[in-house]
């Protein structure tokens, strides 16, 4: 067998248990004939690049692990996973900006599949703002730089998470799905926030089994001083990206769930500009 083969089948079948797809289920979805994606996963058959794409496409496997799948099966990596301030970045980055701002004067945030903040608009500032002007010195720490991760804001016990009311609903919620997007996208940088932040947390509380299913969306409910505000997201991702960068980028704008948190968002004074982020 082709050594540089080896990590292909093993990635195709790992990727197709992930999605509890059998492989009638994946040569039905992809068009691929069931014996033929036997042989793949067996090492009997060599994929060709269309056929990477195709299974890659069916599965929808993230771009970045679509590029591994190439190199494992000997081809060289299609997507480009470019810097933000790339030039060819422009439009794309252009568009979120102007996503930010446009929904003011509510908090909005884009994050990577790793839940780190790119840039954020300036209600989302203000709001994070009031939990102190050291707050993300206190969740990730003195030698981390200038990053700055959801994940981390939420769950880490100097963060946000004690002035959540509602935490028994919403910790969860946002825990099963940081867990379930690192395990279905393999994303390692992902797992090792979850794993960092998992001793602080209460297996009880996250793994409950709480019934909201009369409410359309769960909503965060903060107590900050004397101000009680209760807010839900809206997760926004781009359908076409053809680019690493652009597949790992996704918007969330926090909506108002109460129309007294609408008016505390309407009257808070912000700052003249947006923080400065980091590029990746």
């Amino acid at each position: 067998m082709d050594k540089s083969l080896e990590g292909f089948p093993r990635l195709l079948r790992e990727w197709r248990q992930k999605r509890r797809w059998s492989q009638l289920d994946l040569a039905l979805t992809s068009g691929v004939s069931q014996r033929h994606i036997s042989f793949l996963e067996s090492a009997r058959a060599k994929p060709s690049r269309a056929m990477i794409l195709q299974l890659s496409e069916a599965l929808e496997v993230p771009l970045r692990t679509r590029n591994l799948w190439l190199v494992a099966a000997g081809f060289a990596p299609l997507y480009a996973a470019r810097a933000l301030d790339d030039p060819q970045m422009a439009q794309v980055m252009g568009a979120v900006r102007m996503m930010l701002s446009a929904h003011e004067p509510f908090p909005a945030l884009a994050l990577d599949r790793a839940w780190t903040v790119l840039m954020a608009n300036r209600p989302f500032d203000a709001l994070v703002a009031l939990l102190g002007a050291d707050i993300w010195e206190r969740v990730v720490g003195p030698a981390s730089g200038s990053e700055r991760n959801l994940m981390r804001l939420l769950f880490h016990p100097q963060g946000i998470r004690p002035l959540i009311t509602n935490w028994s609903a919403v910790g969860p919620l946002l825990w099963q799905r940081a867990t379930r997007e690192a395990h279905q996208a393999g994303r390692a940088d992902m797992q090792a926030v979850l794993d960092d932040l998992a001793p602080f947390q209460e297996p009880e509380i996250l793994w409950s089994a709480m019934d909201s299913a009369l409410l359309p969306v769960v909503p965060f409910r903060l107590a900050v001083g004397e101000q009680a505000l209760s807010l839900f997201a809206l997760i926004a991702t781009f359908g076409t990206a053809q680019d690493v960068t652009t597949d790992e980028l996704r918007i969330e704008t926090l909506f108002p769930a109460d129309t007294q948190t609408e008016a505390l968002f309407r009257a808070m004074p912000l700052p003249p500009a947006p923080a400065a982020y980091p590029s990746s």
